[in-house]
């Protein structure tokens, strides 16, 4: 059954529509109403999600009915049912698409905002009920459909024909996921967020930010991949690592690029939504565990340094390492898919964060980055007594310089820019980090490519082949 009209530019007609199609509503909705006690009815459509309860004639309540739908709930005091000669009903729709319709711009305000609708649109009315005052003011939880924004101001509001207004309405607690919202009357309510006109061209920006950098680490990266793959390396060079991290950075960059550009066609397929967050979950994953590969690698490589060069010992086979780097954020993501099946699949297509799932990636991000720490901590304790059996003919002080600019590099590769990310507080902050997350395949092409005397013949030899 399809509930709404076709939709119209013409902000008069899709008030018109929308109006219709809450009357219509309503009255499908009165036709179910009958002198039952205590009874629930519930109706699914495809745009629209109705349950009605019923109180017959004489009949006390004892607690106060909770009516429910998928993004919101209700809970109302029937006091009028008190005594009651006749039979009292509660009817709560929720209408999926009805935004499209009562548009969240018929909010007028005084100051320059842009609306946005978090909520589904809901209906609450007392259908075929002769006595129509609430006896106390009735409570909304509405499920955020969006993701919320710290800069965000919410108003509870309901349609009164033309517009949406908050009389009699008002915010009672609100969280990232949900808002409860009570009003002295019922109507047709929503949840509308407001947001500067600075703050959405600040988001903007934010967007364009973001574009610009990943695709031009996913470049660099391209490079490194490429460089790692193909140049011929020194006996005992360990590129397994390196590789794997450029292919894991690439894939995880790109599907989220490619994610957030067609975000409004991927989300109304929430399975396919929650399969991608699943992917990103497992490619982001291996990053951080093939950076951690990669730390113990130049940790193993300091303490059996003895020479000034990218030499490292083949201490663990690449078969391993690749077992290791893949499967452990496989694990990771199975255990996390197992516990929280629904935890995937949010407004940006990546974790939610209810019930704290957001933990299946911050904990084993946390805990990489202290064991980093400690391997670096350790790595400078290790560097003065290392530089000490250095070969002669290198002078200490140049010897100090290398081994520092090497670890201060790695060490930008594979934590700092994720350690920004708990402190994206302001936007300043928040755009250092897309900047500097973006570009580790950069850092990765700087360092072990372009600062490479040996990588830079190469280049040479294949440049002189091409020209």
């Amino acid at each position: 059954m399809k509930m709404l009209p076709s939709l119209s530019a013409d902000p008069q007609k899709l008030m018109s529509d929308g109006n219709r199609v809450l009357k219509v509503s309503e009255k499908l909705v009165s036709m179910l109403v009958k002198p039952i006690d205590n009874v629930y009815v519930n109706i699914t459509l495809d745009t629209v999600e109705a349950q009605v309860f019923m109180v017959g004639p004489q009949v006390t309540l004892d607690k106060i009915p909770q009516l429910d739908t998928t993004n919101a709930s209700l809970n109302v005091d029937l006091g009028i049912a008190k005594n009651n000669l006749e039979s009292v009903a509660v009817a709560f729709m929720s209408y999926k698409i009805m935004e499209n319709l009562l548009k969240p711009d018929f909010f007028n305000t005084s100051n320059d905002t842009v609306k946005i609708m978090m909520s589904t649109v809901i209906s609450a009315t007392l259908p075929n009920t002769p006595v129509r005052k609430l006896t106390k003011p009735v409570n909304f939880t509405f499920k955020h459909i969006r993701e919320f924004v710290s800069e965000g101001n919410l108003s509870c509001v309901y349609w009164s024909f033309t517009e949406w207004i908050v009389d009699g309405c008002s915010v009672v607690q609100s969280n990232g996921s949900h808002t409860v919202c009570s009003c002295v009357h019922l109507s047709t309510f929503a949840l509308i967020m407001q947001i500067s006109s600075r703050t959405s061209q600040d988001d903007s920006l934010m967007e364009l930010v973001n574009l610009v950098f990943v695709i031009v680490g996913l470049v660099f990266t391209s490079l490194a991949l490429l460089t790692f793959a193909f140049c011929q390396w020194k006996p005992g060079v360990n590129n397994v690592a390196r590789i794997n991290l450029c292919i894991s950075l690439l894939s995880a960059h790109l599907l989220f690029l490619l994610t957030q550009r067609f975000l409004t066609l991927i989300k109304p397929h929430e399975e396919l939504c929650a399969v991608i967050s699943g992917a990103l979950h497992f490619f982001f994953l291996s990053c951080f565990v093939w950076m951690f590969i990669e730390a113990v690698l130049l940790f193993i490589c300091v303490k059996n340094l003895s020479e000034i060069s990218s030499r490292q010992r083949a201490v663990l086979s690449s078969r391993f390492l690749i077992v290791i780097g893949y499967a452990t954020a496989f694990v990771i993501v199975g255990v996390s898919v197992g516990l929280v099946p629904e935890g995937y699949g949010s407004e940006q297509c990546w974790i939610k964060r209810e019930k704290g799932f957001i933990w299946s990636f911050l904990g084993p991000v946390c805990f990489i980055l202290a064991i980093n720490m400690i391997l670096f901590i350790s790595i400078i304790i290790s560097l003065r007594p290392t530089i000490t059996k250095l070969n002669a003919k290198v002078s200490q002080m140049k010897q100090t310089k290398i081994m520092a600019f090497k670890t201060l590099a790695q060490s930008v590769i594979i934590g700092c820019p994720w350690i920004l990310g708990f402190f994206t507080n302001n936007k300043m902050m928040e755009i250092l980090f897309l900047i500097l997350n973006s570009q580790q395949g950069t850092f990765i092409f700087l360092i072990h490519c372009v600062l490479s005397h040996e990588v830079r013949q190469q280049y040479v030899k294949w440049m002189k082949a091409v020209f």
